[in-house]
């Protein structure tokens, strides 16, 4: 007998069919049984009204493996609308102790360090499964949205011979005798392709050494980049950030419809013009009415993130604000200056609901102008040749951002720490599982 998914029952009524998948539950009542199988697709529910098998059931602990055949039946007070009758249970593994919590309720009842501490299994929650289908869903999004506007996808080195922001937040390894680093992003190799294609992108895990302990950060996670040239501005590279989020955000809808359900949460409407605010006008609101000093700050801090997301949510009915124009002090040297404020920055940050969300700009493009960039910080263009390479034969005006993706989903879900949107986080203190 070929086996389905949960999912799928409802298309087999009247038929008798295999499910395979994990004890989530059985429920023992006095004239019936109930045993809730998962799989891979969802929950289905199996009624046990013989004795010998209610005992193999009872006698058996959550989270065993089995194959479940039986007869699809249409019941609509039952879990989707059907569910198995006259079942008959193959134990394929059962568990070499009790799992530490239960999987069958509504949340895991255990705090976040002990979730984590056992991965393998409470990703098997269909709560925390929901966080990844959405992150899988946005991926493909992202995806779909560059091809359609001619980007090639790009696949980088993670062992670099130089820091791409700066060497006080590097991974520093041992590579056949030399120093090598894991890359803080693929910032230079999708410059060097924008010389290539033109327009690039690519999903891939970054690293930054970074001593943080905080809900929002981690040491490695997974940056979504992309990098475009012949633009103007980094508004060039802003417009083209907005058909991004649509399809990110259009792709949960259509690929993971279950997860959004299952998590209850509003997807967010991106508006037909993200509005912006310059970095000091933005200063001065925050200034007026916190009656903070912040001008001489080259950055915002999470606190003034977040009002200016609840201003633009008030003002613009907006989830996102884009804020541009951050002091040259703050920005890597490959950051454009303003051509007006040579002190300021073509750049640019998303916040999304207050929340620093993506990072991006418009690069240098001439030679002459890295060197004088790198000697100003004093800094060696030798660790940058390979680097700098591509600017000695040509390189046009090019932009580009780059998106956490456990930001994106662990806002977009409404939870307070990216720990929880992460399959395996990576942090100051957590190197396994």
């Amino acid at each position: 007998m070929a086996r389905i998914w949960s999912s799928e029952l409802v298309q087999h009524v009247g038929q008798r069919v295999r499910l395979s998948g994990w004890l989530h539950r059985f429920r023992q009542l006095s004239e019936v049984s109930f045993l809730i199988l998962r799989d891979a697709q969802g929950l289905a529910q199996a009624v046990i009204e013989d004795a010998p098998t209610i005992d193999q059931l009872a006698a058996l602990a959550n989270e065993s493996v089995l194959h479940v055949d039986g007869m699809v039946v249409a019941v609509p007070q039952a879990p989707g609308g059907v569910e198995l009758h006259e079942p008959s249970v193959t134990v394929i593994s059962t568990p070499h102790e009790p799992p530490p919590f239960d999987l069958y309720r509504p949340t895991i009842k255990a705090l976040l360090p002990t979730i984590l501490d056992y991965a393998s299994l409470s990703l098997r929650h269909p709560r925390r499964r929901a966080y990844f289908r959405l992150m899988a869903a946005s991926a493909e999004g992202y995806r779909a949205a560059l091809r359609q506007a001619h980007f090639v996808e790009i696949f980088t080195p993670k062992l670099v011979e130089s820091a791409t922001e700066s060497g006080a937040n590097v991974f520093e390894l041992d590579y056949f005798g030399r120093p090598a680093f894991l890359a803080q992003s693929p910032q230079f190799y999708k410059q060097i392709m924008v010389g290539v294609f033109e327009r690039v992108f690519e999903t891939g895990p970054v690293f930054r050494a970074e001593p943080h302990d905080t809900p929002r950060h981690l040491n490695q996670y997974l940056s979504l980049d992309f990098e475009m040239g012949f633009i103007d501005d980094h508004f060039d590279v802003m417009r083209q950030l907005r058909p991004v989020l649509v399809s990110m955000v259009q792709a949960m809808q259509e690929h993971a419809p279950e997860a959004v359900q299952q998590l209850g949460i509003p997807l967010p409407e991106v508006p037909a013009e993200i509005p912006w605010i310059d970095f000091q006008a933005a200063q001065e609101l925050i200034e007026h009415d916190t009656h903070e000093q912040l001008r001489g700050e080259p950055d915002l801090a999470p606190a003034h993130e977040r009002w200016l997301g609840e201003w633009a949510k008030r003002e613009h009915n907006s989830d996102f604000l884009f804020v541009t124009g951050y002091p040259m002090a703050k920005r890597p040297f490959y950051t454009y200056p303003d051509p007006k404020r040579p002190e300021f920055t073509n750049s640019f940050d998303l916040l999304f609901r207050g929340l620093e969300l993506v990072t991006g700009g418009q690069r240098l493009h001439l030679y002459q102008d890295y060197l004088a960039a790198l000697e100003e910080r004093g800094q060696s263009p030798e660790p940058f040749a390979g680097y700098l390479q591509a600017f000695k034969y040509g390189m046009p005006p090019h932009g580009g951002s780059a998106l956490g993706l456990e930001r994106w989903v662990a806002r977009i879900a409404e939870v307070a720490n990216v720990r929880e949107t992460t399959l395996f986080p990576r942090d100051i203190t957590r190197l396994s599982p």
